[in-house]
């Protein structure tokens, strides 16, 4: 059931790794759309409001949550990519280990400073209790983000992309009738959608690692394998924390650009909440390919294949920059109808806003191709302490739309806030991934400057 992505051509490869991987995403924003749907038809606008004022947030812990898993995968992608399997399981039983400490104190501090986080973000007095109802109950199942991306991480490091989404699709499944049943049976309100969130999390996790433990007998840990290593600890940590930290630097800016949209009123908020939605569906096949190369480059970096890095980097690029002219030409098209999905058809401001807001960031998904592919590459070669740095460029940026482009251009300021931070991004980035080529090829033994031997392939 595992995946060797060291063998073969490259954008064979990276197809059949991702094409699994971009319905688990897909599943995953579907039950996001219903879910934000549900609340805007059925609850109001101020409730949509009030959930969508807390994305930045929301991505600040759990992005960091899921940056953390990830990083945890790739020494684990490196021991099966030089088929130390030994060494591979006592990595992952490393992942457990460290996955309950980060979960019990990160849900601990999140779930107490929630409402002085709001407060400092200037939301509006009419969605904050709305908002606070929401975010605690997502924070509360912060336990069960770990459990699942960790699991699917190293599931995904073998190779397999496939598995995980198996159980992703069983998320979306669950989450959307326990919407239905909470929000319009129960009357629960927004604290009901995130309840639904965080239990459907918890049965995806529950259940992918029962699949993992009975058939996937390479990842099986022994008794003499769960030991606690330091050494071990500490590489993950090196790996999973530079990119946890990259997601929270990143929603720092966001943070910033969402308290500038929030001081534009709650039509502002519900337009940038529609959109935001929209383009997280939009964004899923950049952001498969994106996870694809860090497994990609983890594995061929594991069994000394440094040949395959940039054969492998074309061929992703060139499928992200093909797709981000179809969703431009989807959103310039179709883009104000969809927005329709979350408000009726009388809310003209916010649909012409959020119509506006997906135009603008889909006309440069061209950029964010390069964040996504290129970052993720970079870490999948062991370098996750430099890509951070990307998501300073990002949060500095968006930083500068919050505080210089809204208070002059409003709603259009907050529209360009993604496009200039992944510009900002790509120009650290570019340089950045030739930087870690030269160093692995002076650690590995490859001649810096010319072509590349034919070593291990």
């Amino acid at each position: 059931m595992t995946k060797d992505l060291t063998n073969g051509k490259p954008m064979k490869l990276i197809l059949n790794f991702a094409v699994p991987l971009l319905f688990g995403l897909l599943f995953q924003q579907l039950y996001n759309l219903v879910d934000t749907m549900i609340v805007g038809l059925y609850l109001g606008v101020d409730d949509l409001a009030a959930v969508g004022s807390t994305g930045c947030i929301n991505f600040m812990v759990i992005g960091f949550c899921m940056g953390v898993c990830n990083g945890f995968a790739i020494p684990v992608s490196h021991k099966f990519g030089a088929k130390d399997y030994q060494g591979m399981r006592k990595y992952v039983a490393n992942c457990v280990w460290l996955g309950i400490v980060f979960s019990i104190i990160l849900t601990v501090v999140t779930a107490l400073l929630c409402r002085d986080i709001l407060t400092l973000m200037k939301t509006p007095d009419n969605i904050i209790d709305g908002a606070y109802n929401y975010i605690f109950v997502i924070f509360l199942g912060i336990p069960t983000v770990f459990l699942y991306n960790i699991v699917a991480g190293v599931i995904r490091a073998t190779g397999d992309s496939k598995t995980p989404v198996i159980f992703l699709v069983l998320s979306s499944v669950i989450n959307i009738a326990l919407d239905l049943v909470f929000l319009i049976c129960l009357k629960m309100g927004v604290a009901g959608a995130a309840w639904a969130t965080v239990i459907s999390q918890g049965v995806s996790g529950v259940t992918c690692l029962v699949y993992m433990v009975k058939r996937f007998e390479i990842l099986r840990i022994r008794k003499g394998e769960w030991k606690f290593e330091g050494h071990m600890a500490l590489e993950l940590c090196n790996m999973g924390v530079p990119m946890g930290l990259q997601y929270s630097i990143t929603a720092i800016g966001s943070v910033v650009l969402q308290t500038a949209a929030n001081t534009l009123g709650s039509n502002a908020v519900a337009a940038m909440t529609a959109a935001s939605k929209l383009g997280n569906f939009f964004a899923c096949p950049l952001d498969a390919l994106g996870s694809t190369m860090a497994t990609y480059g983890g594995q061929n970096v594991g069994a000394g294949k440094l040949e395959r890095i940039g054969k492998g980097l074309k061929s992703c690029l060139i499928l992200g920059i093909g797709y981000s002219v179809i969703a431009f030409a989807i959103a310039a098209l179709f883009g104000g109808k969809l927005s329709m999905l979350f408000v009726s058809g009388s809310e003209t401001e916010i649909i012409r806003n959020s119509h506006m807001y997906l135009i603008i960031n889909t006309g440069f998904y061209f950029l964010l191709a390069l964040v996504n592919i290129v970052r993720f590459l970079i870490q999948g070669m062991g370098f996750s302490g430099v890509a951070i740095f990307a998501g300073v460029f990002e949060m500095v940026a968006r930083s500068i739309a919050g505080f210089g482009l809204v208070p002059i251009i409003g709603f259009v300021g907050v529209s360009l806030g993604s496009p200039i931070a992944w510009l900002m991004a790509d120009m650290f980035l570019i340089p950045t991934y030739f930087y870690a080529c030269r160093k692995l090829r002076r650690q590995m033994g490859y001649p810096v400057k010319g072509k590349v031997s034919k070593a291990g392939a």
